[in-house]
């Protein structure tokens, strides 16, 4: 868990381009970073901008499975909710952690209508 997500895929993006937002700069900055000392919110950020899936995703998963209703910056579940807007194509890829991420969504109590709403959405595309 010491090597950076550029170090395991073996693809160094380097540098974010000039006048890169900062979403895209906070990106490049957190593939350099090793991966063991990523928190809550930089999963959530590469679970949402779709990189570095195939390391970060079952560290993810590990996680909400501890912890379902982990949080970033924004709201108690975020990162669930990061994690069920992957794309379906991605998890047919990966269909054993596509049952785990079903089990952890079938277990989570949540109060908070927003949520309801994302697990409602990802069960509504066929999970």
């Amino acid at each position: 868990m010491d090597r950076s997500l550029e170090e395991i895929e073996g693809d160094v993006w380097g540098e974010p381009p000039a006048g890169a937002t900062r979403l895209v700069a906070t990106v490049h900055e957190l593939r350099r970073r090793p991966v063991g000392q990523l928190a809550v919110e930089d999963l959530r950020t590469l679970v949402g901008q779709q990189v570095g899936l195939d390391v970060v995703v079952p560290m993810v998963l590990d996680l909400l499975a501890a912890e379902p209703l982990a949080e970033g910056d924004f709201y108690p579940g975020d990162l669930l909710a990061a994690t069920m807007r992957v794309p379906v194509e991605y998890w047919r890829a990966y269909p054993s952690w596509a049952a785990r991420l079903r089990d952890i969504v079938d277990a989570v109590d949540v109060d908070d209508e927003y949520l309801r709403r994302e697990i409602s959405a990802f069960r509504g595309r066929g999970y």
